[in-house]
């Protein structure tokens, strides 16, 4: 089993790969951000770094379906790879801050990639409101993501729900983080899990 946990900024992403991961003995892919050579650069000046922060997320997030695939084991994955090219570079791209020329190219080189790897089996998606969003990235205190816009933000989580609403390569299960607080309270996280496990036994 192969599920892959997607979500806008701050919306809980690592936490619930940490929480499944622990409840299944499934083995856990993080998404590589406190390593991320590009991360500060490009929340302190976006239009320069946008091409090499997305160009990074992608070389890793690939890496990491290539590793899934080679170890055959049960895995939940933090972030997808669909969320690169889908969301984050085109909000990027529609603001201005990326050329047209870099996502043309950054484009091309997401498909030869999705062509090459198989989709998820099931996809968590963690909806959530900007409030919410914002008072978790404030809550955990990365320095570098102090500067990040409301604005960018809107964009993401408008594409968000447009990608999710249209994604037709497997299993979906959508998680309104407002009001299911898994980290917080056991009985939500339970209720994610009798989720999980009723389209595992093919319930849903």
């Amino acid at each position: 089993m192969y599920i892959a946990i997607a979500g806008n900024i701050g919306s809980g992403k690592t936490t619930l790969t940490r929480l499944l991961s622990k409840h299944y003995n499934w083995s856990a892919k993080y998404e590589s951000v406190d390593t991320n050579p590009y991360l500060s650069d490009f929340y302190n000046d976006m239009h320069r770094w946008s091409f090499n922060l997305q160009i990074y997320f992608l070389k890793e997030r690939f890496k990491g379906i290539v590793e899934i695939e080679k170890e055959n084991k049960n895995v939940i994955q933090d972030r997808t790879i669909y969320e690169d090219a889908r969301i984050f570079a085109p909000n990027l791209h529609s603001m201005g801050l990326m050329s047209s020329r870099d996502f043309e190219n950054y484009n091309s080189l997401f498909n030869l990639m999705l062509s090459l790897v198989k989709a998820p089996d099931l996809i968590i998606y963690l909806r959530s409101s900007i409030p919410n969003l914002v008072s978790q990235i404030q809550k955990r205190g990365r320095e570098y993501e102090s500067g990040i816009r409301i604005d960018y933000l809107l964009g993401l989580n408008k594409r968000y729900e447009e990608w999710i609403s249209n994604y037709k390569d497997g299993k979906v299960l959508i998680v309104d983080v407002d009001k299911v607080k898994f980290e917080e309270n056991p009985e939500h996280l339970s209720q994610v899990i009798d989720r999980i496990d009723a389209i595992q036994n093919g319930l849903f």
